[in-house]
């Protein structure tokens, strides 16, 4: 039979499109990256079998080569810079972090924070070193709450409110994760969910007992911002809540995070806590439960061993279905996919970042000026600082802290070759033409012996550098000195340190001293500032403390940290340490008698507030308290001032005393003014009702109270609240 030349050249034509439409169908659905992240995700699920997928569901994920997916591990820290993982710029630790007040500054922190990250995760991938800390999935922030000073852990946060927590750590979610429509520049997570502020010893057993109006109002709180501002992931917590371990919790996990907020990240376990599951909370009776149990109450990856080995057996039993390990995977891998795990590296923005990108000039400025603002001036004696560096011509630099590095960097940090401890930022701000001495004076034990306070004798003014350090107080483990599992058993600084202040001061007699104190948490300041002229709270600086102290005590900038907790008088004020109930806990619950107020921090110079437009009297739920005020310096120098917004409630019971509802960081150089506007949406008034289970707003009079802290009341304005 003849074929028309008209067919031949049709099948001619149609034969010449045939490899373009074989190879489009070659183009599978997870590996173009023009198709929704869901439909890659789901075709990419569709493929796995079983095996593949429960191997994909620990933090030490599986290579699956078939398929290209490549090994990986999703165990990263970045609390202050990027940790355990090489050179990396390292910022004050968390808690000093908070008591800038400025979450403008750690978005520009977390920013460079994952710039780095990034940079690092690229040069190591180019290495096809798939390793633990070199990822790009980072279990920071930690916004828990610190209830209570003896948790040594209480340096990784914000502090003891909710507000600032929130406020801070949603500013750190975003300078990590970045900005662009597509990719995310890294993963943040907000750990640990929930109810978790120590004991360290017992965390992986303990059971924090906690009614619904706590749980709401000052444990979730921070979760639930974080959530609405996008955090990638949560991390479950070790402890159990009112009797059910967080990581089997299926009223924490899917009801609140997922079902009521809305959240459609990944929820990653603490390491081992599945373990504690059943070794420790003997809530179940082995791992296969174990795995059932968590995979069904919303946890998606494993940073154990136990979904990846037992997760199968689960579904041979029938405890668990293939279905609900979908759900899981599918969660952790939408992660991978907005990382760019599966996609031409080209076509990601942070894909050029390098060895350049990483502890640069511009990066440890930034260090510098964090450190600056967080360092709390507590004590300032006849205005004694700043000191005359231009006629100063003799210093002695003295303290167990003043030359080391733990307490420069905390915990989880990285590495840096350009730490500038105490003893080197004095001496280089000084310069060659004056005469530093430096000695270690005492440990962390003699009681006895001391050194240099002949020399401090003959200097003209002295700096001491005591205080804790990350030995002593910190992760259950890592704070191997501490003597009570890595949490302080009180509020005292070393016997050795206060009889070393003593002796300091009867050999300095009428010569300045400043103490210079090193923590991560409230300390008992009275004990050694009889013996000091001026006292400042350096927290665990970072990589420029030293720098950024010799900046602040010559007067180069001003003091302007506030503290981000409440200073005791002493731990008789307060509750048992493993009551989790508030009462009595923390600046808006407690009454008693303290050394220093929360959001304290003295100046340089001095601020005066003047009303511009107040608020109106009566509000309603919708409506958002609005005032203008002009903060005018009236000192001798320019400075930065924190203007603090609290509201006092109606006298309801359980009603916080006040509660920080905004802040707002502002410089003003000497004479000038700066307008500050307050704005307080009335829903943050709300509060739980345990009647109706739900929020409620209380109809009466309240009053918002402007201040530089807790305790200061420069302006008071009243105003009702209507349903």
């Amino acid at each position: 039979m003849k074929i028309k030349l008209t067919t031949l050249v049709y099948l001619l034509v149609c034969l010449s499109f045939l490899p373009v439409f074989l190879k489009a169908q070659d183009k599978l659905v997870y590996k173009d990256p023009s198709q929704p992240i869901d439909s890659r995700v789901k075709d990419l699920v569709s493929r796995l079998t079983l095996e593949e997928k429960v191997s994909l569901l620990g933090y030490q994920s599986k290579a699956v080569p078939r398929l290209g997916i490549p090994a990986y591990n999703w165990w990263n820290e970045a609390l202050h810079g990027v940790a355990r993982a090489g050179e990396a710029t390292i910022f004050p630790q968390a808690i000093g972090m908070a008591a800038t007040f400025n979450d403008d500054l750690l978005k520009q922190e977390s920013t460079i924070i994952s710039t780095e990250a990034r940079a690092k995760y690229n040069l190591a991938v180019a290495k096809d070193k798939r390793i633990q800390y070199m990822g790009l999935t980072f279990w920071t922030p930690n916004i828990n709450i610190f209830r209570d000073p003896r948790w040594g852990r209480g340096q990784e946060t914000y502090g003891e409110d909710p507000f600032l927590t929130a406020t801070m750590g949603s500013a750190f979610v975003k300078g990590m994760q970045g900005d662009d429509p597509r990719y995310l520049k890294a993963s943040a997570t907000a750990k640990h969910f929930a109810v978790h502020s120590g004991p360290e010893a017992t965390r992986d057993k303990f059971d924090a007992i906690v009614d619904e109006k706590d749980l709401r109002e000052t444990y979730l709180y921070a979760f639930h911002t974080l959530v609405t501002n996008g955090v990638e992931s949560v991390m479950s917590a070790y402890n159990r809540v009112n009797g059910m371990p967080n990581s089997i919790n299926k009223m924490l996990l899917s009801d609140i995070l997922r079902k009521e907020w809305g959240f459609k990240g990944h929820v990653v376990t603490d390491c081992g806590a599945l373990n504690d599951v059943y070794e420790t909370h003997k809530t179940l009776p082995g791992p296969v439960e174990t795995a059932a149990a968590a995979i069904k109450a919303g946890i998606d990856l494993d940073c154990s061993t136990v979904l990846q080995e037992d997760a199968i057996n689960a579904v041979k039993k029938g405890l668990l279905t293939e279905k609900e390990i979908d759900g899981a995977l599918s969660r952790i891998l939408r992660t991978e996919f907005k990382l760019g795990f599966y996609d031409d590296p080209t076509l990601n923005p942070y894909h050029a970042y390098g060895a350049d990108s990483v502890h640069n000039d511009a990066h440890i400025a930034l260090a510098r000026k964090a450190a600056q603002q967080s360092m709390v001036l507590l004590k300032n004696d006849n205005n004694i600082l700043p000191l005359n560096k231009n006629t100063l011509g003799s210093m002695m630099v003295i303290g167990p802290n003043a030359g080391a590095i733990d307490p420069m960097v905390g915990n989880y940090h990285g590495t840096s070759g350009k730490v500038v401890n105490f003893v080197e930022g004095i001496t280089k701000t000084l310069g060659p033409g004056t005469r530093v001495e430096y000695d270690l004076g005492c440990d962390y034990k003699d009681t006895v012996h001391f050194g240099g306070t002949w020399a401090a004798g003959n200097a003209e003014a002295t700096i001491a550098v005591i205080g804790l350090s990350p030995v002593l107080e910190g992760e259950a483990g890592d704070a191997f000195l501490s003597e009570s599992g890595g949490d302080k058993k009180s509020l005292s600084l070393p016997a050795s340190e206060i009889k070393f202040m003593k002796e300091l001061r009867k050999s300095c007699q009428h010569k300045p001293i400043i103490a210079v104190i090193t923590a991560g948490s409230d300390v008992d300041i009275d004990a050694i500032a009889p013996y000091a002229d001026a006292v400042i709270m350096a927290w665990y600086p970072g990589e420029q403390g030293g720098n950024a102290l010799a900046d602040l005590v010559f007067g180069d900038v001003s003091p302007s940290g506030h503290l981000p907790l409440t200073f005791y008088k002493a731990l008789s004020n307060v509750p048992d340490y493993s009551d989790y109930n508030m009462k009595g806990r923390t600046y808006r619950y407690y009454n008693g008698p303290m050394q220093y107020p929360f959001g304290f921090g003295l100046s340089y110079t001095t601020f005066n507030y003047e009303l511009k437009n107040g608020p109106k009297e009566k509000y309603k739920l919708k409506d958002t308290i609005t005032t203008d005020i002009q903060v005018k310096n009236t000192g001798n120098m320019d400075g930065d001032e924190v203007v603090q917004a609290y509201i006092e409630y109606p006298q309801i019971d359980r009603m916080p005393v006040k509660e920080l509802k905004t802040f707002k960081r502002v410089s003003v150089t000497k004479g000038g003014t700066q307008t500050v506007s307050i704005k307080i949406p009335v829903g943050e008034l709300q509060k739980w009702d345990m009647s109706t289970h739900s929020w409620k707003l209380y109809p009466g009079n309240y009053k918002l109270v402007l201040g530089s802290s807790s305790a200061d009341e420069k302006l008071g304005l009243t105003f009702s609240v209507n349903k």
